[in-house]
């Protein structure tokens, strides 16, 4: 009798182990999910064709791709540790280094567009506060340094995906392209700074572990890498060439880093260019967007910004008005609100979630709290400009 139980046992326990592996991988890829099941109930009103490969933007997948690898292997030497180690020494208590991190993030986001900093100092920002015991701020800190890469990016052509498009598209002047965003993101760095004041306390720091030395040679290496997929984003080099020597690189100096890239964001990503796609291509969306610009450009296009995010907001509304002043700021400030209002807000969601899985909810709740505080704000400024 005793043997027939445990074979039972035996026959259910995988089926138990598969099925709560399922459960952990959907509770940890929501996102992804819903960005599938958004593709695919567009795809049954648009069938896919020849025109689904414009959808997608290769040299964005690949950029992605390439920082993911490289931040993987970075963070494999404890890079980020190190790093982090310098900063607690350097600012001495928690409300500075915050500052510091989204600082970082806020210029890094003018340089190397907004979704790349987040790749580059989020994990940053986790090594600081995990080394320090400081993880209570761990969620404020992502969400800050989550604002400022979508807002601090809006000053260049090159911050965001959408300035660039919007920029090459009306040819607008470099001195125009600023001057129109300069206001809101003066505003933009206010209320940033304000809020790291206020929401975080001076407390002293100090980081607990051993002092770690870097091979000299792998962080070398990665940095040349990183600096690739760097040139990749600004278009120096074709996006095809870092795709293949980065991942050839690492193949033989660390092929874990390869094993332990994000693929459910890209996927996420793939499916979020299915879906904004496809809804450019519904008549009764383009009717409704057309009617709406006219009353109000920049309302609209930051309240489409919160539906279908603003990269697939600016290419869409761009063929329905002249008004790019407008538009420019709209597609900007509407990257901030909800978590796909940009895709740079599903990167930090991902960021967190892989370090706090019991943490979504609450995340999320601050993270639209703050938001829409920081929107709502600017909205009425750029209203009271016009």
């Amino acid at each position: 009798m005793s043997t027939r139980v445990i074979s039972k046992r035996q026959i259910h326990i995988p089926n138990v182990t598969i099925l709560s592996r399922i459960a952990q991988f959907a509770k940890n890829n929501v996102v992804m999910l819903v960005a599938a099941f958004a593709a695919v109930a567009t795809s049954i009103i648009v069938p896919p064709d020849s025109e689904y490969l414009g959808y997608f933007d290769f040299k964005t997948l690949s950029c992605l791709y390439c920082v993911l690898a490289v931040v993987c292997a970075l963070r494999n030497i404890k890079f980020f540790y190190t790093m982090a180690q310098k900063i607690v020494e350097l600012f001495k208590n928690i409300r500075l280094c915050v500052l510091a991190l989204v600082y970082i993030t806020f210029i890094g986001s003018m340089l190397i567009a907004n979704d790349m900093a987040l790749l580059t100092f989020l994990p940053l920002g986790y090594f600081v506060l995990s080394s320090t015991n400081k993880q209570k701020y761990m969620a404020f800190t992502f969400i800050m340094q989550n604002i400022a890469a979508n807002l601090g990016g809006m000053l260049t052509p090159f911050g965001n995906p959408q300035n660039l498009y919007l920029y090459s598209k009306f040819n607008i002047p470099n001195l125009e392209f600023m001057g129109i965003m300069a206001p809101p993101f003066i505003v933009a760095i206010i209320l940033i700074t304000l809020c790291c004041i206020a929401f975080v306390r001076p407390e002293p720091l100090e980081i607990k572990g051993e002092k770690v030395k870097l091979p000299l040679g792998k962080t070398m290496l990665y940095l040349c890498l990183f600096a690739l997929s760097i040139a990749i984003v600004f278009r120096g080099i074709p996006y095809w060439i870092g795709l293949v020597v980065i991942t050839v690189a690492l193949l033989f100096a660390d092929r874990s880093a390869l094993k332990k890239v994000d693929y459910p964001l890209l996927l996420t990503s793939v499916f979020f260019f299915i879906f904004a796609g496809n809804m450019a291509r519904i008549d009764a969306v383009i009717n409704i967007f057309s009617f709406l610009l006219e009353k109000s450009t920049l309302l609209f296009s930051v309240a489409s910004c919160q539906v279908i995010s603003n990269v697939p907001s600016a290419i869409l509304l761009s063929q329905f008005t002249d008004n790019y002043a407008d538009l420019l700021v709209g597609v900007n400030i509407g990257g901030a609100g909800t978590l796909i209002a940009s895709l740079a807000s599903l990167i930090t969601y991902r960021e967190y979630t892989k370090h706090n899985p019991g943490g979504t909810i609450s995340y999320i709740k601050k993270f639209t709290a703050f938001n829409f505080a920081i929107l709502f704000i600017l909205v009425i400024f750029m209203l009271f400009l016009r």
